[in-house]
């Protein structure tokens, strides 16, 4: 999927998400609830917290 198609799904600038991956930004709560969502898996996993998904 491309940075620009994620970013629309969840309401994000193609450019602001660049700068989520590459580290130069934050990335604030909502965004990360948007991509839990979005994958349907949980803040935790996408933070690397755990290794469950739900």
């Amino acid at each position: 999927m491309t940075q620009e198609k994620l970013g629309k799904a969840i309401n994000v600038p193609q450019r602001t998400y660049a700068y989520y991956e590459s580290g130069q930004r934050m990335i604030p709560p909502m965004v990360l609830c948007a991509l839990a969502d979005f994958y349907s898996v949980s803040v935790d996993y996408i933070l690397g917290r755990t290794d469950n998904k739900q």
